[in-house]
């Protein structure tokens, strides 16, 4: 890679050992993907569950704290932790877990990494912006940055996106390159959902026939704009079941305001989806009545989101636990609004900063008994079969029932 004078300082060491190992590790990726050079970055997001660091990968966060250098050069946030500490007992989780979990953040904070915990950064903390370059991590985040904001990131790696945060530059590959942002699948939908997890069901199906992650779809035929809570769960499912990183809506999303911007023009129509399509994607998940637990999560869940839940637990009286998990930014608002009191009266639970895929779901299920779940989450559904789960895709007011009856029906 072409290195220019301040990124020679760096890997020459002017600015310590921390930073040059980390401009050392950019190098390598750089060099993977074809990099020619960095380009600078304004903000750094950290995927850094403990769930999936380890022992070996919090020691690592503690040795570069260790060396007291400075830590981070641009605004970096991380994405959600391993617990909620206040409901950690609820949650059937073990004291080994809260203390790796107390040694991250200890490690992170001597770096200057703000504790934000969240997956929805773009609806609570700093959206980025249309050709604003960042170094994002949780998919979730990228695809909605990079496909509703136009800012422009890859799905960095929780070394790539410190390192980043570190040196204040990403190699330049990717989806910080204009060719990689054109679309390469064309798609038509005859139907346009009104639902939350209809639009996660959609982005599944969409990201199942993208299939990788330099496939860009281009998608026409929608009838209305989308909210920022749709495109939450629609591009979030896209990116889990398909790797996706970037989509256009032709006249919605920024970059695609005609087909002809993102080069759909070019492309022959190569599906054709309906509401079938996405009926079939959640028969997928149909296959129990009966629910152990209700869960909330993944995205995290935005203020509106939990006031429309609020409602629907009004005067209910819960049989099965229901998990609602928020951002640490939104919380104290849906406590302020009232919401908390009228989800946690009905017998749920309101929970912050963590994510119950990445909080160790898998031991949770074993410590409370939970196999059969029930979500509104297309992305949730997608993860969770891997965790020992039978996952079931349904509404918030399906779900909201079930909890109260214990089936869904």
């Amino acid at each position: 890679m072409i290195l220019d004078d301040e990124e020679q300082a760096i890997l020459g060491g002017a600015l310590g050992v921390v930073a040059q190992t980390a401009l050392g590790h950019q190098i390598a990726v750089g060099d993977f993907f074809g990099a020619k050079d960095f380009v600078p970055v304004t903000q750094a997001h950290i995927m850094a569950d403990t769930e999936s660091l380890g022992q070996a990968g919090v020691q690592w966060l503690e040795r570069l704290a260790d060396a007291q250098e400075g830590g981070v050069r641009i605004p970096t946030i991380t994405d959600p932790r391993g617990t909620d500490f206040s409901k950690a007992g609820d949650l059937g989780q073990a004291d080994w877990m809260l203390e790796l979990e107390r040694r991250a953040i200890s490690a992170f904070e001597r770096l200057g990494v703000s504790m934000t915990d969240t997956c929805i950064n773009y609806q609570t903390v700093l959206a980025a912006t249309r050709g604003e370059h960042v170094a994002f991590g949780d998919t979730g985040v990228v695809i909605y940055s990079n496909s509703v904001g136009g800012a422009r990131s890859n799905f960095e790696g929780g070394p790539s996106a410190l390192s980043a945060g570190l040196t204040g530059r990403t190699p330049r590959y990717g989806y910080h390159l204009d060719a990689s942002r054109q679309a390469t699948l064309r798609i038509r939908v005859g139907w346009t959902p009104r639902a939350l997890d209809d639009w996660g069901a959609l982005g599944g199906v969409i990201g199942r026939l993208a299939g990788n992650y330099w496939a860009v779809p281009v998608v026409e035929g929608l009838d209305t704009a989308p909210t920022s809570d749709e495109l939450k769960h629609f591009g979030a499912a896209m990116a889990s079941f398909g790797s996706t990183a970037l989509y256009h809506l032709v006249g919605i999303t920024p970059e695609a305001f005609t087909l002809k911007d993102v080069g759909g023009d070019r492309l022959p129509v190569a599906h054709r989806i309906g509401q079938a399509d996405v009926a079939a994607l959640r028969s997928g998940y149909a296959g129990e009545k009966g629910v152990d637990v209700v869960v909330f999560s993944a995205p995290q869940l935005s203020i509106y989101e939990l006031r429309q839940l609020a409602a629907l637990c009004k005067g209910r009286s819960f049989r099965r636990p229901l998990l609602a998990i928020t951002s640490p930014q939104v919380k104290p608002d849906c406590d302020r609004f009232g919401y908390t009191r009228l989800i946690e009266s009905a017998g749920g639970m309101v929970l912050s900063g963590m994510c119950f895929y990445q909080s160790y779901a898998r031991e949770m299920g074993q410590a409370k008994g939970w196999k059969r779940l029930a979500t509104n989450s297309a992305k949730l559904v997608n993860i969770l079969g891997g965790y020992g789960y039978a996952p079931m895709l349904a509404s918030m007011q399906e779900c909201v029932d079930a909890a109260e009856t214990g089936e869904l029906k």
